[in-house]
């Protein structure tokens, strides 16, 4: 018993002193308190369940963590692996569908919900029946995926730099 907790106590060390892990767990947690700090400054309502919501679950926003992840992932790998890595080559090519994903699908997907929720609503209120609203994810714009990737990018560089 003493060897398994020996064992599990050097993976999570080293797990801990790896610089790829750290930089994407420490972009996406950046990214997500990033969100709230411009909530606090863009909105009036600062209600204390919208900043913890935003902060754990919730979706879209600026800036991106998907696009601060993938980034940082990415830049990473190249820095420890290489460019000519096989890892690197996979992350690449991830991040950009992950990208991809959050400025084109997901997007789409909420904006045609939004649409269809209000029109749904109208509906409704001049037919007097009853409408359930379907749930509307949010993807991200271009300039909150930009601001995600240069996040992610900037803490890869400070963690495998420093």
């Amino acid at each position: 018993m003493f060897d398994d907790v020996s064992n599990k106590t050097v993976l999570i060390k080293t797990l801990l002193e790896n610089k790829i892990f750290l930089s994407t767990v420490v972009s996406l947690c950046s990214a997500q308190i990033l969100k709230v700090v411009v909530y606090l400054f863009f909105s009036h309502r600062r209600q204390t369940q919208e900043m913890i919501e935003i902060l754990t679950w919730r979706t879209g926003g600026m800036p991106s963590s998907h696009a601060a992840l993938v980034s940082s992932l990415c830049a990473s790998v190249a820095f420890v692996e290489g460019i000519t890595s096989n890892l690197f080559i996979f992350s690449f090519w991830f991040a950009l569908v992950v990208l991809r994903d959050a400025m084109g699908v997901r997007r789409s997907a909420g904006l045609m919900a939004k649409t269809l929720n209000d029109l749904g609503k109208q509906v409704a209120e001049k037919t007097g029946t009853n409408f359930h609203a379907v749930k509307e994810i949010q993807g991200h714009s271009p300039p909150e995926v930009i601001v995600g990737g240069l996040l992610g990018i900037s803490i890869a560089v400070a963690f495998l730099l420093f």
